[in-house]
C-alpha cells in the first residue's frame, strides 16, 4: 500500500525543479529505482518467510489455537504441560530473537517496516515479563484453558465434530488434559511459597467452574454434547464405539480431573491465597503493574495519569447523563435516576429469547448503515448467541469470537443471558456496536482477510487497539443515524462511562490499594450498572490488571490520529478512507499506528 506512494515521491523529489532534465538522465533515475525495489522485495520475501516460520512454530507450541485458525492438524493435541511449554517457548523466541538481529530494516518495504517495528516491539517487552511471576498465575476466573476445553468439549466451539476422524481428534486431544491441568497445580501451588496468588475472592470463583464438570451419568455432561448430535451418517459401529469411548473419558478421565482441581483449590490453595487484591501487593508489584499498563495500552503512562485521565472523564460523562436526564423529564436527581434505571421492569428484557431477538433485530438496522462512513466490510458474517450456561455465571455480559480462518464458521456476538437485569434494553445499539459490527468483528474479521499480512499479524493483536477501536466504533453510532431515543444515547455514555470508570478503577486497585468494596462503591455510585455486573466487572479487573484500561486509552487515541488527519488535510478529508487506514493493516502498538497514520497524511498532502 505504502510503496507506491514512497516510490512515487522518490521520483517526484528527483524530477522536482528539473524540467530540462534529458531522458538518459530520468532512464538513469528509474534504474536505479528499479533497483532499490528489486532490493526491497527480495528482502521483504526473506523476512516474510521468517515471520511465517515463526508464527507457525508458535502454534505448533499452542495446537488450540491451531484449532481455532480451522487447520485440523492440531485438533487431536493439548497444550504441553506448563514447564516444558515455557521451555520450549524461551528457546523459540530465542531462536527468532537472534535472527531478527540480522535483519536490516532499511532493506525492507514499508509495509515488512511495520511488521518489523511491530515483532521487535513484541520480542523486548516479552523480555521485561519474564521479570515478573506471572507464570504462578495461569487461569483465572476470566481465563484459562479449563473452560476453552470445555466449549471445544462442548461441540459448539472451534473444535468440529463432523467426521468421525474430527470425534477421534477431541479423543485424542483430550488425553493431555490431565497433564497439563496437573501443571497448573504445581506452578500454583510454587506460587504459595513465593507469595504470588490468585486473590481469594478471585480463586473462589473458580470452584464452580471446576464443579460444572463434575456429574454422576455421562449424559449429563457438557462433554456428551457431540454424542447428541452425532451425524446420522456414522455407521452403526462408529457409533457404538465412540458413545463407549466417550463415555469412558468423561467418567474416567474428565470428571476426575475437574473434581480434583476443585477438591485442590477448596482444600489447598483457597485457604492459603492472599486477601488483598491489587498487584501492589505483590513481590515486585508496582514495576509488574507498571509492565501490565505497557503491555495491554501500548503507551507510556503512569498508572497516576492515567487515574487522573479517569476522573476527569467520569465527572464529564455524568454531566451528559445529567441532561438525558433532563431531556426524558425525569423528576429526582442522577442518583435516582440511576436507581429508576435498575429497578424498572420496562428497562429490561423478559426472557433470554426476548433479549437475544432484540440484538439480531439491530443487527439488521446497524447492516443497512455501514456504507455512510465504511468504504470496506469482512466478508465474512456474524451470529449473535448465548454465552453457555456452564461459564454464564462468571463470564461478561458480551464478549466476540472471531471467524474462522477459512470463513466456513462465521464470528460469534456472544450476550451473557444469565442474569436479565445486567443486559438493559437502552445498551442494545452501543453493545451491538462495540461487539459486533463495526466494532470488533469488522476489526478481527478484516484483519483475517487482508491478503498481504504476514500470518502473526492477521492473528494476532494488540488490546488498546482491539478494544480502542470498538469504543471508537460506539462514538460512530450518531453519525451512522443511531442512538436517536434518548435513552439508547443513554446506553452509549453507560459503555463510555464503564471504560472511564475502569481507568479510576484499575488503577485504583493495583497502585492506590482500593479495596474491592471500594471499588464496587465507586462505580455503584457513578453509573446506573445493575450491582452484580459491576461486581463481575471489579473482579474482572482484579484478575486482569491493566487490560481494562486499553478502552479508553485507546479510544483516545484513534479520535486524535482522527482530529489530527482532518486538521491536516482540510477539504482532502475522507472519514471513509481514514477509517480503511485505520483497519487495512490490523492491529499494531499505538505508537506505531500513528506514525502510520501520519505518514499517509503526509502523503494525501503530498
Amino acid at each position: 500500500m505504502f510503496k507506491p506512494l514512497l516510490v512515487a515521491a522518490t521520483i517526484a523529489s528527483v524530477l522536482a525543479g528539473c524540467n530540462s532534465t534529458t531522458q538518459t538522465t530520468q532512464t538513469v533515475v528509474e534504474q536505479k529505482v528499479e533497483k532499490i525495489t528489486t532490493v526491497s522485495s527480495q528482502e521483504t520475501k526473506k523476512f516474510n518467510d521468517l515471520l511465517d516460520r515463526f508464527f507457525a512454530e508458535s502454534i505448533d507450541l499452542t495446537p488450540i489455537d491451531g484449532t481455532y485458525l480451522g487447520e485440523r492438524t492440531y485438533n487431536d493435541k493439548f497444550e504441553l504441560p506448563l514447564p516444558l511449554s515455557k521451555v520450549k517457548f524461551d528457546a523459540l523466541y530465542d531462536k527468532y530473537d537472534a535472527l531478527l538481529k540480522g535483519i536490516d530494516r532499511a532493506t525492507l518495504d514499508p509495509q515488512a517496516q511495520i511488521s518489523y517495528d511491530i515483532i521487535l516491539r513484541d520480542f523486548d517487552l516479552r523480555k521485561q515479563g519474564k521479570l515478573f511471576g506471572d507464570e504462578y498465575l495461569p487461569i483465572n476466573q476470566m481465563d484459562g484453558l479449563h473452560n476453552e476445553f470445555a466449549a471445544f468439549g462442548s461441540g459448539e466451539s472451534a473444535q468440529p465434530f463432523e467426521t468421525v476422524e474430527d470425534y477421534d481428534a477431541f479423543l485424542a486431544r483430550a488425553k493431555g488434559f490431565q497433564p497439563w491441568l496437573d501443571s497448573v497445580k504445581t506452578a500454583m501451588t510454587t506460587g504459595l511459597s513465593q507469595g504470588v496468588t490468585l486473590p481469594k475472592v478471585i480463586a473462589e470463583k473458580l470452584v464452580p467452574q471446576f464443579a460444572a464438570h463434575v456429574v454422576y451419568n455421562a449424559e449429563d455432561s457438557l462433554f456428551w454434547g457431540p454424542i447428541k448430535h452425532m451425524p446420522e451418517s456414522f455407521s452403526k459401529e462408529d457409533k457404538k464405539r465412540l458413545v463407549e469411548a466417550y463415555q469412558t473419558l468423561i467418567m474416567e478421565n474428565i470428571v476426575p480431573a475437574y473434581r480434583d482441581m476443585a477438591e485442590y483449590l477448596e482444600e489447598i490453595y483457597i485457604p492459603h491465597c492472599r486477601t488483598s487484591v491489587g498487584y501492589s501487593s505483590l513481590p515486585n508489584g508496582q514495576k509488574w503493574y507498571q509492565y501490565e499498563i505497557e503491555h495491554h495500552t501500548t503507551l507510556s503512562l503512569t498508572a497516576e495519569e492515567i487515574h487522573e485521565i479517569g476522573l476527569k472523564e467520569v465527572s464529564r460523562i455524568l454531566s451528559e447523563m445529567k441532561k438525558v436526564k433532563d431531556t426524558v423529564k425525569f423528576e429526582g436527581d442522577l442518583p435516582a435516576f440511576f436507581n429508576h434505571l435498575r429497578e424498572s421492569d420496562e428497562f429490561y428484557f423478559s426472557s433470554p429469547e426476548e433479549l437475544i431477538k432484540a440484538y439480531e433485530d439491530v443487527k439488521k438496522k446497524i447492516d443497512t448503515r455501514i456504507p455512510l462512513l465504511f468504504n470496506i466490510a469482512p466478508k465474512a458474517d456474524y451470529v449473535v448467541r448465548p454465552v453457555e450456561a456452564f461459564r454464564a455465571e462468571s463470564a461478561p455480559g458480551a464478549s466476540y469470537q472471531g471467524p474462522s480462518a477459512d470463513g466456513t464458521k462465521p464470528g460469534v456476538f456472544y450476550i451473557n443471558t444469565f442474569n436479565l437485569k445486567a443486559q438493559p434494553k437502552f445498551i442494545v445499539e452501543t453493545l451491538s456496536i462495540h461487539e459486533a459490527a463495526p466494532g470488533h468483528h469488522f476489526q478481527i474479521a478484516l484483519q483475517q482477510e487482508i491478503d498481504n499480512l504476514p500470518m502473526f499479524r492477521k492473528f494476532s493483536g494488540y488490546t488498546a487497539f482491539a478494544e480502542g477501536w470498538a469504543l471508537y466504533a460506539e462514538s460512530l453510532g450518531k453519525e451512522l443515524g443511531l442512538f436517536t431515543d434518548p435513552y439508547q444515547w443513554y446506553g452509549r455514555l453507560v459503555d463510555e462511562q464503564l471504560r472511564a470508570m475502569r481507568l479510576v478503577v484499575d488503577t485504583g486497585l493495583h497502585a492506590k490499594g482500593w479495596t474491592r468494596e471500594q471499588a464496587i462503591e465507586f462505580m455503584l455510585a457513578n453509573s446506573s450498572m445493575a450491582e452484580t455486573d459491576v461486581v463481575a466487572e471489579v473482579e474482572r479487573y482484579i484478575a486482569w490488571p491493566g487490560q481494562a484500561l486499553s478502552y479508553k486509552l485507546g479510544q483516545f487515541k484513534i479520535r486524535e490520529l482522527r482530529d489530527y488527519a482532518a486538521n491536516e488535510l482540510g477539504d482532502k478529508f475522507d472519514v471513509k478512507e481514514f477509517h480503511t487506514q485505520i483497519l487495512i493493516d490490523g492491529s499494531m502498538p499505538m505508537n506505531i499506528l500513528e506514525a502510520k497514520i501520519k505518514r499517509w497524511v503526509a502523503a494525501q498532502k503530498a
